[in-house]
């Protein structure tokens, strides 16, 4: 099985990309559209929640209620990807030590984190009851 995605760009940076039956736009210069740092946060981001939703079954609590992830990409001198930081606050009443094995847990079925470099992967902190 693969994905197919198709990017178009008919001038400047600004890029069409086709996904399904999905149209997203991304702009390299974050003018028109999110940037594509934006994007790969984004997805990012987007593919952690289910991977948190599936960890907390699998680690015993049944729903985390709403989550909100704070995605952080600290950029280097060459505006390139140099680390990643979630800042994770889920609606359920979680301690520590259990946020912490959901975390790891989603880090470990979340796609997107496999397909990153190794110095890109997350750091990421839990808050559970925080809504």
């Amino acid at each position: 099985m693969a994905k197919e995605v198709t990017t178009t760009s008919e001038e400047g940076f600004s890029a069409t990309n086709d996904i399904r039956e999905f149209e997203t736009e991304i702009d390299a210069t974050g003018e028109d559209a999110p940037d594509t740092l934006e994007a790969v946060l984004a997805a990012y981001g987007s593919c952690y929640v289910p991977a948190l939703r599936v960890g907390g079954q699998q680690r015993d609590v049944d729903e985390l209620g709403r989550i909100e992830i704070g995605v952080t990409g600290e950029l280097n001198d060459d505006d390139k990807l140099e680390s990643i930081d979630f800042d994770i606050r889920v609606e359920a009443d979680v301690d520590d030590e259990k946020g912490e094995a959901i975390v790891e847990r989603a880090f470990e079925l979340c796609k997107v984190h496999d397909a990153l470099k190794e110095s890109l992967h997350a750091e990421a902190s839990f808050e559970g009851n925080a809504f």
